[in-house]
């Protein structure tokens, strides 16, 4: 199967500084630019890059090397050494499969098979969407290894159609190889709009023009606590999107819900993906900025049984910590003034550079500055098909309070 002209390889042999060859002992799968002290010849993207120990000069990791990136190598095999062949990359798939096992018993045909560093292959994502995968690339490192890679997707999946998609510096940076966002790269595509399943509740993804691979799995588990919790509620979902959180509040039994977001276009989904399901209730939509949607809410002094609010990423960038932080505190003030007595407030942050454990600080001490008190009954981290194996991995964290 090939999907690329062949690309020829090098090895390059590099030695780091002794602060980055610490992180790569423990496993860390970057090695930023700057942290290279030696380098035997010059690189380009895909190339494979052997680190070896400046005091010994043993083998340590190898990665794939990224001429267009800070992070100049990413990392994918630590400690033994191996041949990195279309045998490597089969292991490596199978491993993450494997892994996605539990979840696939579920009523579910919707999943991350690949995440990533996290599934040892960075800057590389494919999604399942039903019978049709979708790979979103980061980097060019992958060019080399994509016919390897997507022969044996299609054999673990059973998927008829592989739609690749193209970070916006892929679009923009280096050698395209052909490759276009949007392209097929394997089967045929009869809709670029795919339905599928999450435990049972229909959605549907455009895998062409959708944010990132067409929809976003990573709250599959906090949507479906939400349709538990629903039965019977009033619920307000905040930065809705495409209404994950409202379809499931739906069609567990909520009486009436509400999707708030500031995209006219995103609620025209989360609408079509509520007519998917059956469901009695009723769905409002509010096109807004989520502050302002909120605090027009209170001034009208409504309130809900259930109210989620799930916000983009606020800190993309170190400098932005800070702001991201008094957003968190504004959204757990404003939420938790529209939940009724004995309501639930469910807060999420899916900002990497905020910890968890921070997150649910802000949240807790913002919510007590309204003077109202809490039972926290649930925290969650990541789903099954989200594992985490480096600290910037972790990124997705969720709380849900019970208001007195």
């Amino acid at each position: 199967m090939n999907i690329i002209k062949p690309i020829q390889t090098k090895t390059v042999a590099v030695k780091l500084r002794p602060s980055a060859e610490k992180m790569v002992k423990r496993g860390h799968p970057w090695v930023f630019e700057d942290s290279i002290i030696k380098q035997n010849t010059p690189g380009k993207a895909g190339d494979l890059v052997i680190i070896y120990d400046t005091k010994k000069n043993n083998f340590l990791a190898c990665g794939l090397y990224d001429p267009y990136s800070p992070i100049r190598i990413k990392l994918i095999q630590f400690r033994k050494t191996a041949k990195i062949n279309e045998d490597w990359f089969v292991l490596k798939i199978d491993q993450a499969y494997k892994l996605r096992q539990e979840l696939l018993q579920t009523d579910t045909n919707s999943y991350r098979l690949l995440f990533g560093e996290n599934d040892g292959l960075p800057g590389f994502i494919a999604d399942v969407y039903d019978n049709v995968l979708v790979i979103k690339l980061y980097s060019q490192i992958w060019y080399p290894y994509l016919n390897w890679i997507v022969k044996h997707l299609v054999s673990v999946t059973g998927c008829m159609t592989i739609v690749l998609r193209l970070s916006r510096l892929l679009q923009s940076k280096g050698e395209s190889f052909d490759l276009k966002d949007g392209q097929i790269l394997y089967g045929k595509l009869k809709n670029d709009v795919v339905i599928f399943r999450e435990h049972g509740v229909l959605f549907s993804a455009n895998v062409i023009k959708g944010h990132k691979t067409g929809y976003f799995l990573d709250h599959r588990h906090n949507r479906k606590r939400v349709g538990e919790l629903a039965r019977g509620k009033t619920v307000l979902d905040v930065f809705s999107y495409a209404g994950g959180f409202s379809v499931h509040a739906l069609t567990g039994g909520a009486k009436e819900v509400t999707s708030l977001d500031i995209s006219k276009q995103a609620l025209d989904m989360a609408k079509e993906n509520g007519i998917l399901n059956s469901h009695h209730g009723i769905h409002k939509i509010m096109v807004s900025d989520a502050f302002d949607g909120l605090q027009k809410l209170i001034d009208q002094q409504k309130t809900f049984d259930i109210v989620v609010i799930d916000p983009p990423s606020f800190a993309k960038r170190e400098n932005e910590i800070g702001k991201a932080m008094n957003s968190y505190a504004r959204l757990a003030i404003l939420g938790s003034q529209l939940v009724t007595k004995k309501g639930i407030l469910v807060l999420a942050s899916c900002s990497s550079r905020i910890s968890a454990q921070d997150f649910f600080d802000i949240s807790e001490k913002n919510i007590l500055s309204t003077k109202r008190t809490f039972t926290c009954i649930e925290k969650t981290l990541h789903d099954i098909d989200h594992p985490i194996s480096f600290p910037e991995g972790a990124y997705l964290k969720c709380g849900y309070y019970i208001l007195n």
